[in-house]
């Protein structure tokens, strides 16, 4: 049973992850907009949540 729960959460987790809150640092260091200038939102570099957020 505890497999079938695990793969029933697995898609939520990864999702979880994706917003930040996976514990997996700031969302800028993994963020196709950090670089130069192309980034200017006030949060940076430590951004735990970002509307512009795209991974790279």
């Amino acid at each position: 049973m505890g497999s079938l729960l695990r793969m029933l959460l697995a898609p939520f987790r990864a999702l979880f992850s994706r917003l930040g809150g996976g514990g997996g640092g700031y969302l800028c260091d993994r963020c196709k907009w950090d670089y130069g200038d192309a980034c200017r939102r006030p949060e940076r570099p430590n951004a735990r949540t970002c509307p512009d957020y795209k991974g790279r």
